[in-house]
Formats: structure tokens, sequence, C-alpha cells
């Protein structure tokens, strides 16, 4: 029996929009199992300081690379760059994603209310990028013969939760094309690449708490409502992502593939009766 299935030693993975509050701490968690990082996103400051506290605690284990996810020229560019630089990769991880205050409704608004271009550009954002990505430096996995592919789902893609139609959308999109993916990548290259998703519950970050927090630090009435439909009565920490990431990654999960697994304090099997 295999003794290290779960080792993620020297192990090589991408993680694309790698500059937000997940990119951070699944990113550290990995360099500090012993993996190497390659960080891609747009901004070069937020990549240089990200790599840079990085390599501090784990000299020479993280690399980055700026791109626009967005831009399919620009993403074939960078798999050649990390093809002549790096070589193999081992998993490709995409963090792109979140929302933006005119595709989320307010309380008093109704579906008509929408903004229609803002929608859109959430819709770009969740889901293609993550499927440009995934269409570009799966080909290196195509041509290796190995990989895991993580995508980040969301509780929105499982239940029609107010306000977020735009990015609802897009992560029912998620679902779809991770399974898609999985058929295709095992079917036609190699049974060693798969592909899952991760759909994480609610937790807060820079993006949501306006939504979650009050000014005066209690939570709001769309918390409240949250929590009343989450048995644990709690919001998830992002490091508690990290052990699905690990799983998913490793070869303890070799035989799983096209799956959305869902960390979520138990939300989406609760009725709320």
């Amino acid at each position: 029996m295999q003794q290290d299935q779960f080792s993620i030693q020297d192990k090589c993975y991408v993680l694309s929009g790698a500059t937000g509050a997940l990119g951070a701490s699944i990113s550290a968690y990995l360099v500090s199992n012993g993996a190497k990082v390659i960080l891609l996103g747009r901004s070069v400051e937020k990549l240089k300081q990200k790599a840079a506290q990085l390599n501090t605690m784990h000299p020479g284990k993280a690399k980055t690379f700026v791109v626009d996810l967005l831009n399919e020229d620009a993403l074939r560019k960078t798999k050649d760059q990390i093809n002549i630089e790096v070589g193999a990769i081992d998993g490709l991880i995409n963090l792109a994603g979140g929302n933006i205050p005119g595709a989320t409704l307010t309380p008093e608004q109704t579906i008509f209310d929408i903004h229609f271009k803002d929608t859109q550009s959430v819709i770009d954002l969740n889901l293609y990028g993550t499927i440009l990505p995934t269409l570009v430096l799966s080909q290196m996995m195509a041509d290796q013969g190995f990989g895991s592919i993580i995508n980040i789902s969301s509780m929105a893609a499982k239940q029609s939760i107010t306000r977020v139609l735009g990015y609802s959308i897009a992560k029912a999109g998620i679902d779809m094309f991770t399974k898609w993916m999985a058929m295709e990548l095992a079917t036609k290259y190699s049974d060693k690449i798969r592909v899952n998703a991760i759909a994480p519950g609610f937790f807060i970050g820079n993006q949501n708490r306006k939504v979650l927090i009050n000014d005066d630090g209690s939570y709001t009435e769309r918390s409240k409502k949250i929590l009343d439909h989450t048995p644990m009565k709690r919001f998830g920490d992002t490091s508690e992502l990290n052990g699905m990431v690990h799983y998913l990654l490793s070869d303890a999960s070799s035989f799983v593939t096209g799956t959305i697994f869902d960390v979520d304090g138990g939300f989406n099997s609760f009725t709320g009766v």
C-alpha cells in the first residue's frame, strides 16, 4: 500500500487569480507542505508582494507570471513560458472570481433593476476566468499525462440565493464545466488527469464584508439568514478549505474526478426545518 499518498512534496501547482484572500491562504498552505506554486494574476505589485512573502518563509517556492486570465493569447504565451522555465505542472487551482456592486441587487431592488453590463462582467470573470486558464493549461497536462485541476464553485450554484444573479449563473456553469472537462480529459488523454470543484459555503472576506457585517460589527440580516440555515451556526475560515484542496491535489484522490465537494458547515444539506 502506498504510504505517502497525501504527499505534495516538491509538486508544482499553478494558482490562477492568486492574489485574493483565498489564493493567499492556499498558496501559503501548499508551500508549507513542501510544494512549489506559480501565481498568476493581473496585478504586478500584488504578485510581487505575495511571492516575496512566500519566498521569505520558504525560499524558492513561489514564482509569478503577470497575465490577464480573460486574454487567451496572453494565457498561451504564459503557458509557453511556464513550459520553458518550469516544465511539468502537477495541478491548477482556478481562483479568479467575485462580485461587483452593480451586479448585486439591494434588498429593495427587483430583478428588473439589475445592471446587465455589470452582470455580464461578473459572469465573464467567474466563468470564463476559469474556463480559459483551464483550456490553455490543461494542454500541458494532456501532453504530460497527469495533473489535477480544482475549480471553485459556490452554494449559489446549488440554490437560488437572492441578489446575485450573475454570480449564480457563472458558478452553475462552473459545475457543468468541471464535469465536462473531467470526462473529456480522462476519456481522451489519461485517467491520471482529474478535474473537480470545491463549493465553499459562506466565508467573510473583503468582497462580501459590507453585505454580512454592519458598521458596528454586528451581523446583518443576510448573515442571520445564512447562519439560520447553517447547522454549524458559524461562517467558515478560509483555512478550512485547505484540507479539501490538499486531498484533491494529492494521490489520495486518484479515483476522484468530475465531483463538486461542499465545504459549507452543512448549509447545502439543511432545509431549515
